[in-house]
């Protein structure tokens, strides 16, 4: 009995020919972020901006709207209320960093706890300070940067450095197209979008490298072909196992999103709009950028040395 074959075989779709669609694509994408984070920026949680977090079980589920008017009326700024879990009784209260010292910050905390009276518990209280912020803001960009950063090196030594080149590439336009969705969608930024980010990251370089590995195979084994042939050849060849994958992470996601509740839904969200750019990505960015590269040359060169060095020993 054969599988089920939704990609199929010996497709011979024009990638390379069709590159320029995908081109336009990541420009629009990143023009798009960018005149998003100048005019509407990011929605940044407390994580990065500093302020108070209270994670409650109320007595009865309440009227958000009402409760909402109730909190803002004690003068700390805007609150944020948001339904967490599978009980209507858990609620997540997100409030600005007050002006002052820590003094501030537990009377502001303890104007909270009156208002809601006695009858609360209290599964949850932080308060981060502008350091704290400062110093994950720093940390996440420092991740990011590594892990484009380890993700070059290894690209260049499992390959060779054009490889690693238009790799990372890739990658920063899918890091670019995350943010830009939190910056678009409003959604808040906090360490859960660095953890989408990376995520996301990941798993382009992963659908990346496995188009790489069949494109090096076949430009050793087709010497007289066309490198964009070549390109097109590896991408069809690679294609079903790209749409696979993909397919069954979004499907996975997708589940998430729908069955999570609003925590899991406002981190999977993301990590799915970032899972269909990548695997776009992977083939009308990664691969084809290497057109600009003589990427044959380099590598009949690399396997003459290595011949060489084979022959002298």
């Amino acid at each position: 009995m054969k599988g089920i074959q939704i990609v199929p075989y010996n497709t011979k779709i024009d990638f390379v020919g069709k590159r320029w669609i995908g081109y336009i694509v990541a420009i629009c994408i990143v023009l798009g972020t960018a005149v998003s984070l100048m005019t509407k920026g990011l929605n940044l949680g407390i994580d990065f901006r500093g302020g108070i977090l209270l994670e409650v079980r109320l007595p009865e589920a309440p009227d958000l709207a009402k409760l909402r008017t109730q909190m803002n009326d004690l003068g700390l700024g805007d609150v944020k209320l948001q339904s967490i879990g599978n009980d209507a009784r858990d609620i997540l209260m997100r409030l600005e960093r007050q002006k002052g010292a820590e003094d501030a910050q537990g009377q502001a905390v303890a104007k909270i706890k009156e208002s809601l009276g006695s009858k609360v518990d209290y599964r949850r209280v932080e308060t981060v300070g502008p350091k704290v912020s400062d110093d994950l803001i720093h940390s996440g960009l420092m991740a990011t940067v590594m892990a484009l950063g380890l993700m070059l090196v290894y690209i260049w030594f499992r390959f060779e450095w054009q490889f690693g080149v238009c790799g990372v590439i890739a990658l920063v336009h899918d890091a670019i197209a995350v943010i830009g969705f939190y910056s678009i969608s409003g959604l808040e930024f906090s360490e859960g979008a660095l953890a989408a980010i990376l995520t996301t990251v990941g798993y382009s370089i992963n659908d990346t490298v496995v188009i790489y590995d069949r494109l090096r195979e076949n430009l050793r084994k087709y010497k007289k072909t066309s490198v964009a042939e070549i390109m097109n050849l590896s991408m069809n060849e690679t294609l079903s196992r790209t749409v696979l994958t993909s397919s069954t992470t979004i499907l996975a996601l997708f589940a998430l999103y729908w069955l999570g509740g609003p925590v899991i839904e406002a981190f999977s969200l993301p990590i799915l709009v970032g899972i269909l750019v990548g695997t776009l990505s992977s083939i009308f960015l990664s691969v084809t950028l290497l057109l600009n590269f003589d990427i044959r040359a380099h590598l009949q060169k690399k396997e003459e040395e290595a011949a060489q060095a084979d022959a002298q020993a």
